[in-house]
């Protein structure tokens, strides 16, 4: 016999698929990459944030290979009792040269990272000021630090200065994603620097997008970013790195506190070391990846020009491997995804809450393992459903 609350759960499931807002997982055997068998079907996946094609690159595997037989598989401790592996430190240390900030610290996820750093600078008579397109990593964080939340719209940098002028909070933080995740575009760090510097605030990027894709590979931040101590940077790394977790980069004293005081840092067993070696490999990739964000770059600026002129859906403005077609309706974003499936091409319809009503879109995603003729399958196939 059910009992009420089940009910409304099943009722709550049923509405969910009436409104075409039901979600799958999807089941990956192999490999991920451009190329891969997804619920048994071989497709060119146009979904993953592989972006440099690195999540099955054979110098991470080999990395992994080696990695384990040093240290085996799980850290078995918190970072702070003796989970602390030598390569989560070299990775760390590697990690903050590479960005050019003075330290940084691993946490095992963008969203215990996100949490950890919001919860511990700011308190209740704190604020933090986000914008609205920011991820829910970084939206839950800041409702969870206990400060007051004021969100500005996206990338209005008036209304932005309107609301720190206005505050009186003992303790300002601007939080803000760096490449926007759904729309593919990139925050004006520069100018919320000057804001951040105007109002006494910090400056908190979130780089999951940006980082080994932008400024070769270092991220989306400035220099002048780099060299201020109020600025926190934040890379996720199971992304372009091709591996797992994240890495906050910051000033000295602001890594100290979060390790004295970040409690998703502390009360957490450390990820596998092994992990650690692998970064240590991505980043070697990374830095020397410019043959492959060339190719990236190639094929971004041939989706654009291969889709202008598509009447079904509208191509967003975008530079990043975040391409976004902008469709409208939850169902008609839906219903071009499952015709793309049936041409072997996989490419997510994004829908409410992800993204306002009326924008759903297909967040048709680029990595340099794509070839053109993967993209000109694409390009076909989307002009063919026009």
């Amino acid at each position: 016999m059910t009992f009420a609350a089940l009910t409304r759960l099943q009722q709550g499931l049923a509405a969910l698929k009436d409104d075409h807002l039901e979600r799958h997982r999807r089941i990956l055997d192999g490999a991920q990459g451009a190329h891969a068998t997804i619920d048994g079907q071989r497709v060119i996946s146009f979904c993953s944030n592989d972006y440099l094609g690195l999540a099955a690159d054979p110098a991470l595997r080999d990395a992994a290979h080696a990695a384990l037989d040093q240290c085996g598989v799980g850290a078995g401790a918190a970072h702070l009792i003796t989970g602390h592996h030598r390569f989560h430190d070299d990775f760390e240390a590697a990690f903050a040269r590479f960005v050019g900030k003075p330290a940084a610290l691993l946490f095992s996820s963008g969203y215990m990272a996100n949490l950890g750093v919001l919860t511990t600078l700011l308190a209740k008579k704190g604020e933090v000021f986000a914008d609205k397109l920011n991820h829910a990593s970084l939206v839950d964080a800041a409702q969870l630090s206990g400060a007051s939340f004021t969100r500005y719209r996206h990338n209005d940098l008036a209304q932005l200065e309107g609301q720190l002028a206005a505050s009186a909070a003992l303790g300002k933080l601007i939080a803000s994603d760096l490449v926007f995740s759904m729309d593919g575009d990139v925050a004006p760090v520069d100018a919320l620097l000057d804001l951040a510097e105007r109002y006494d605030a910090w400056l908190y990027l979130d780089d999951a997008h940006g980082f080994g894709v932008l400024n070769d590979g270092r991220g989306g931040l400035t220099e002048r970013a780099r060299a201020s101590d109020r600025v926190i940077y934040l890379a996720t790394l199971g992304k372009a790195a091709g591996v797992a977790g994240a890495a906050v980069a910051a000033h000295a004293s602001v890594i100290d506190w979060l390790i004295q005081k970040a409690r998703p840092y502390i009360y957490t067993t450390a990820s596998p070391p092994l992990l650690a070696a692998c970064l240590l490999e991505s980043l070697r990739q990374i830095e020397a990846g410019g043959t492959r964000r060339a190719q990236l770059q190639r094929l971004i600026v041939q989706l654009r020009a291969g889709l202008a002129g598509l009447k079904r859906g509208t191509l967003m403005a975008s530079d990043t491997p975040i391409q976004p077609l902008l469709i409208g309706a939850n169902a008609d974003a839906v219903a071009l995804s499952l015709a793309l499936l049936q041409r072997d091409l996989l490419v997510p319809a994004i829908r409410t809450p992800t993204v306002s009503a009326n924008t759903a879109r297909l967040r048709i995603t680029l990595s340099a393992a794509h070839s053109a003729d993967d993209v000109a399958q694409l390009i076909q196939a989307l002009h063919a459903l026009d």
